[in-house]
């Protein structure tokens, strides 16, 4: 399937290309591009079965073997051979499976009410970006009740990739149904099997954050999550055959936008548009806590004094006032890297370069307190409409720091944008009790003594959670 789309994508978007350009690009043959280019529709895998004629005519006792001796293949094949079968045990497997009596597998449609559960699965294709072979991942989480179905793209498909799209998913619907149907992936599950089975306690954490209950689709039943995996088929000859992108941003635009008209058509089961249930369902979500999930973050790192962190072999710019300091680091959608203060503020954002030694400059990052436009009296005003009351620390700081006063209240009024306004205001209120007015000081105090935290709060849910230990050890933050 993922062959004969991408060799419909190369055509498509290059109709001067020969058959032969396209097999040696794609390391096949040009045959199998030929054919491929020949089918209308979806390729299916036909095997052809020899020495079938001679097997119809031992057609009775090859019925009578299977079904009331019980016979197995092997045996049946030396019972042939010695009835002067010539053919192999391949053809004969093949013709026993077309006549052997099989039990019918079905199952029962199952419904669920509004808010009440979700699914979330991805696929991997080969797409066209900039006019390069690409790799990508789509991420589908649907509603279950209303069907409203949200798409994300990436790059990856690590844990950090696969949490984040379920995240950004979660918060585009407003809300978290009670339960999340996932299949047995590591990023959710460490071990499948019934006996010993066991979530992956990264994803517990994940669940507990945004309180709802796990539950998986058992190894060999894809059909309990069919609600997310029937649309891939309508993905793949709506969306992914025949196109093509400029680049990352314009597969996201143009994915969301597919999204936007997927869910407004009349759904074949609902007979219903799934955005005209989906409003009906949203008053049913469970509620989203106040900050995201900190988990998803990877890793962190100290930025140099030249205001540079390294990451993957290339070096990426922070703003001034972050040299020196440990950062969070978190790579978005396989293509992004993001940049956190310990205060979890984004504070930078750059495209990852495809080539290692890079260095990736935002020059925003090193403009001085010499850019802002204003004297220290404006500077003042300024300061004074964020805190009001506070005349007395500018005062004091005026005093202490008349060489430099306006740069360091510049620095001091970049550092209250970086933290909550009760931890600033007590960081002024120890700047008064110690009489130690600068810059300096009042970075280091919000660094060590700031109240936000990165530990995840218990939350209160009516569905009790696997009993895994989801606590998580401070020490692995390196938070000072």
């Amino acid at each position: 399937m993922e062959d004969w789309i991408t060799i419909k994508n190369l055509k498509t978007k290059q109709p001067g290309k020969s058959n032969r350009a396209i097999a040696r690009e794609l390391g096949i043959s040009h045959n199998t591009v030929k054919a491929a280019l020949g089918k209308d529709g979806v390729p299916e895998y036909r095997r052809s079965g020899s020495s079938q004629s001679e097997l119809e005519a031992f057609q009775e006792i090859l019925i009578e073997m299977l079904t009331v001796k019980k016979f197995k293949g092997s045996r049946i094949f030396n019972e042939l051979k010695s009835k002067g079968y010539k053919g192999g045990k391949t053809s004969l497997y093949l013709y026993l499976s077309k006549i052997r009596p099989t039990e019918q597998k079905y199952f029962t449609p199952y419904e669920t009410g509004p808010g009440e559960q979700a699914q979330f699965d991805w696929s991997p294709y080969t797409v066209t970006i900039g006019g390069n072979l690409t790799m990508i991942y789509i991420y589908s989480y649907i509603n279950s009740f209303s069907r409203f179905q949200i798409l994300e793209a990436s790059l990856s498909q690590n844990q950090g990739a696969i949490l984040e799209a379920l995240e950004n998913s979660i918060v585009e619907s407003g809300g978290m149904c009670q339960r999340l149907q996932t299949d047995n992936a590591k990023a959710f599950v460490i071990n499948a099997s019934k006996n010993n089975f066991k979530w992956n306690p990264r994803y517990l954490n994940f669940c507990a954050h945004y309180g709802f209950m796990p539950t998986r689709s058992l190894p060999g039943h894809p059909w309990s999550k069919g609600k997310v995996e029937k649309p891939f088929s309508y993905l793949e000859t709506h969306f992914i055959a025949g196109s093509g992108f400029e680049d990352f941003f314009d597969l996201q635009r143009k994915l969301k936008i597919f999204q936007e008209e997927n869910n407004r058509r009349i759904h074949s089961v609902t007979k219903v548009a799934a955005i005209d249930l989906f409003e009906q369902e949203k008053l049913s979500l469970l509620s989203l806590p106040e900050t995201r999930y900190v988990g998803i973050k990877e890793d962190n790192r100290k930025a140099s004094y030249d205001c540079l962190l390294s990451y993957n072999g290339s070096r990426y710019s922070v703003p001034w006032m972050f040299a020196g300091k440990w950062v969070w680091i978190k790579i978005s959608k396989g293509c992004f890297l993001q940049i956190y203060s310990q205060a979890n503020k984004l504070i930078a954002s750059h495209t990852l370069s495809m080539r290692k030694g890079s260095v990736v400059i935002n020059q925003e990052h090193y403009k001085s307190y010499k850019s802002f436009a204003g004297s220290f009296e404006v500077l003042k005003s300024k300061f004074l409409e964020n805190f009001p009351g506070h005349e007395m620390f500018l005062e004091k700081l005026k005093a202490q720091k008349r060489m430099n006063v306006t740069s360091q209240l510049h620095q001091i009024l970049s550092l209250s944008k970086l933290y909550t306004k009760d931890d600033f205001l007590e960081a002024l209120n120890k700047c008064m009790e110690y009489n130690v007015f600068n810059h300096s000081f009042i970075s280091g105090y919000l660094e060590k003594n700031h109240k936000q935290s990165f530990k995840i709060e218990p939350v209160d849910i009516k569905t009790e959670l696997p009993k895994e230990n989801v606590k998580r050890d401070m020490s692995q933050y390196n938070m000072f």
